[in-house]
């Protein structure tokens, strides 16, 4: 067996169950569950249509690269979303199965084990495919922590310039799981000036880019700031974007890769050998989805409606709206882990500990002392957890520590 496996740690999910073993919630209430990033509400009927349509298409073989109709709609929604005057179907993007898939994938093709210290920096916290994906590749994981006094900005500074000389990949998240920041164009300067000096690719995690809260302001995505900082061929830059969060299709497994040409068209030939060519329904209904704007706006409207029902109730504990997403990234006032188990036990609702979400670096754990609340759930029933959210919080917790 491959023996990095042995380093992998368990899932988030995985020890939020174990910690949740023998805490039998209170039967008065009943569950709601806010731990997972799985959007609920319904997935549009046209893109079911055309996924319907397309099944005859089953009895071909699809190509790795796509079909051509959904390179160009992929490219069409890319330069139209981020301004860009043109991205070329045929070298720029690529369709994948998601993007937890290729954001996996992607450091295998990436990374040169063989190159002592080969290393990999992370945000943190973080969504754990990174650093697992780093493990498996046969490198180290190095974390850039994101800081509540810092604006959950990334600060270079706290890698010194022997790590950055060995770091070969980085991945960034914009809008970031679980904080929900979003990078400005000088975060983007710093990174992209790192790049060229050392070497190393980015990867750019986007599959929350289009959930944010003002139609007027959307997140700066990676592209769009290589190509206002003159970066015009994307060099050493690749994107990650997905159907999942943006028009609630999770299972449909859809997503794609922009950016460096050069890099895509090795990642494509590394894919080719991986055996992750896209479905061909699901291309269709991925073009039908990609193709459209209305739904994703009316998705977005749920999602704002609920954050402006549930901060009110939820200010108090030093909730705040983050720039985009569908998290609440909420302190907690005593330990994280305590907060998640007693919350369960007393009211019946499922949050997920921040310390499940980050590593100890630098002298702490950035997730430590939060929890990750994912507003997936409907609106009524993300009221009514908040309310006994802070009911649990504003308790005399003097007996907490006993009770976890």
């Amino acid at each position: 067996m491959n023996p990095h496996l042995e380093r992998l740690q368990p899932y988030p999910f995985q020890k939020l169950q174990l910690l949740l073993q023998g805490a039998n919630p209170n039967p008065a209430f009943k569950a709601i569950d806010l731990s997972i990033g799985e959007p609920k509400h319904a997935t549009p009927s046209f893109i079911l249509e055309a996924l319907a349509q397309a099944l005859p298409s089953l009895a071909r073989y699809p190509t790795t690269a796509g079909q051509p109709a959904l390179r160009l709609a992929l490219a069409d929604w890319i330069a139209q979303r981020y301004g860009l005057p043109e991205i070329d179907p045929e070298t720029q993007v690529l369709p994948v199965n998601g993007s937890r898939e290729a954001l996996f994938s992607f450091a295998q093709a990436v990374v040169d084990s063989s190159r002592p210290g080969a290393t990999v920096v992370c945000p943190n916290p973080f969504y754990q495919i990174y650093e697992g994906a780093t493990l498996l590749a046969g490198a180290t994981p190095q974390f850039l922590n994101l800081l509540p006094e810092k604006g959950f900005a990334l600060d270079f500074a706290q890698l010194p310039d022997t790590v950055w000389r060995r770091t070969q990949l980085v991945y960034a998240c914009s809008p970031a799981n679980p904080t929900g920041s979003v990078m400005g164009l000088e975060e983007w300067r710093r990174l992209f000036e790192l790049s060229d000096r050392h070497g190393f690719v980015i990867a750019s995690d986007e599959c929350y880019s289009e959930i944010y809260f003002d139609e007027a302001v959307r997140p700066l995505g990676a592209l769009e700031a290589a190509h206002r900082l003159g970066r015009r061929d994307f060099r050493g830059l690749v994107v990650f974007s997905s159907l999942s969060k943006r028009s609630n299709a999770p299972g449909l497994r859809s997503g794609f890769v922009a950016g460096d040409a050069q890099i895509l068209a090795r990642y494509l030939r590394y894919r080719t050998y991986h055996g992750c060519a896209m479905s061909p329904a699901v291309q269709a209904a991925s073009i039908a989805a990609w193709r459209d704007e209305t739904h994703v706006e009316e998705n977005r409207r749920l999602y704002r409606d609920k954050f402006d029902a549930v901060l009110p109730r939820l200010e108090s504990l030093g909730a705040r709206r983050p720039e985009a997403g569908f998290y609440l990234w909420l302190p907690t006032p005593f330990d994280d882990t305590v907060f998640a188990r007693q919350l369960y036990h007393d009211y019946n609702v499922t949050v997920l500990p921040g310390s499940y979400l980050a590593r100890e670096a630098h002298g702490l754990n950035p997730g430590r002392n939060f929890v990750r609340i994912a507003l997936v759930a409907p609106l009524d029933a993300c009221v009514e957890a908040a309310e006994r959210i802070r009911r649990f919080a504003t308790e005399d917790r003097s007996g907490a520590a006993a009770a976890g």
